[in-house]
């Protein structure tokens, strides 16, 4: 897949002015986002992926596009554990809930940057050395098995990661927050404020994610252009479904078995790949393996299928549990004592 680098620069500047319209739209005027509001943005950034996965079709070929999607719902589909942490960290940090927009709107750009740089070494280290594909492979199984048994992490308690306590080492913090500022100036000394941390500790938190996710993706598609866009369409949509998911999400609760299901099937997938494109000089006598591959097509059913059947059985014991008068746990975002 040749990509010019004025597709390139096309895309990039398409996302940014995106964003820029999203920051511009909803923190015009600071305010708490309801859900249907969430929902249309969700649909709009939905309605962007499809049509750019579209795009690729139209120029480049349904594979590249299956490509696309396969990576693009996984990639979504994974973001979902994000949210957890995001949640953790916002109730840490109490911040209001007029502001937690912004600040997932721009802890997520640090991330699309970070993920970038991310996919850039990625690529690099896939073309170079083979031997990466068994590496990465090996690390999604690995994942799978230690997802399926510790579930999502709904549970887990926040502690600040070591960007964090370089920030709060480096630069004063002020006691409270200031509105949405980030700087203020106090008595004539320049302080941040626990926004730009918790800036900090949201796009940090999604990097920690890209050690799987990148991988993953990876193993949906080999073009560098595909995992950025890709990941770049999944974190848009992110925040804002953040606010839609609601008390939704912790009805899925099946949901962390269909993802350690496709994780582990990824990560098969890379190193039967890698089996097949590779000689092992102490296997069939340093001769090309016979190993079968997986086709993107069958890539692509088999996550759409593993997410329907586990949201609906995740919705299905719900509801039989609310029956039975157990009731699943809000996920609404809470504000607490700073």
């Amino acid at each position: 897949m040749v990509i010019p680098a004025w597709v390139w620069i096309a895309t990039i500047g398409g996302l940014i002015a995106l964003l820029a319209i999203d920051l511009f739209i909803v923190d015009r005027k600071p305010h708490e986002v309801t859900v249907g509001e969430a929902g249309r943005w969700v649909a709009f950034y939905i309605a962007c992926a499809v049509a750019f996965g579209g795009a690729v079709w139209l120029f480049s070929g349904g594979q590249y596009a299956g490509e696309f999607f396969a990576g693009y719902i996984t990639e979504y589909s994974l973001s979902v554990d994000n949210l957890f942490i995001f949640l953790i960290i916002m109730s840490a940090f109490a911040v209001p809930k007029i502001h937690q927009h912004k600040v997932l709107l721009i802890g997520i750009v640090l991330a699309l940057i970070m993920r970038g740089i991310f996919i850039a070494v990625g690529a690099v280290a896939i073309a170079r050395f083979s031997w990466v594909f068994y590496l990465f492979g090996f690390f999604l199984v690995y994942t799978a098995w230690k997802l399926a048994r510790t579930g999502l992490g709904e549970d887990e308690e926040y502690e600040e990661n070591a960007l964090t306590r370089v920030a709060r080492r480096l630069f004063p913090v002020t006691d409270t927050y200031h509105g949405a500022k980030s700087f203020v100036k106090l008595d004539g000394r320049r302080f941040v404020t626990p926004m730009f941390i918790v800036m900090i500790a949201i796009g940090t938190a999604d990097l920690l994610f890209a050690v799987d996710s990148i991988p993953a993706i990876f193993g949906l598609t080999k073009e560098p252009f595909l995992v950025f866009s890709a990941n770049a369409f999944a974190l848009m949509g992110l925040r804002q479904l953040y606010f839609l998911l609601g008390g939704l999400l912790r009805r899925l609760v099946y949901l962390s078995v269909g993802l350690a299901l496709i994780l582990g099937f990824i990560g098969v997938k890379l190193v039967l790949e890698a089996l097949h494109t590779n000689t092992l000089p102490f296997i069939n006598g340093g001769e090309p393996l016979g190993v079968p591959t997986i086709d993107i097509a069958l890539s692509l059913s088999v996550i759409v299928g593993v997410l329907a059947v586990t949201t609906v059985a995740s919705l299905i014991k719900s509801r039989r549990d609310e029956a039975k008068g157990v009731t699943a746990d809000s996920f609404e975002p809470v504000e607490q004592q700073h």
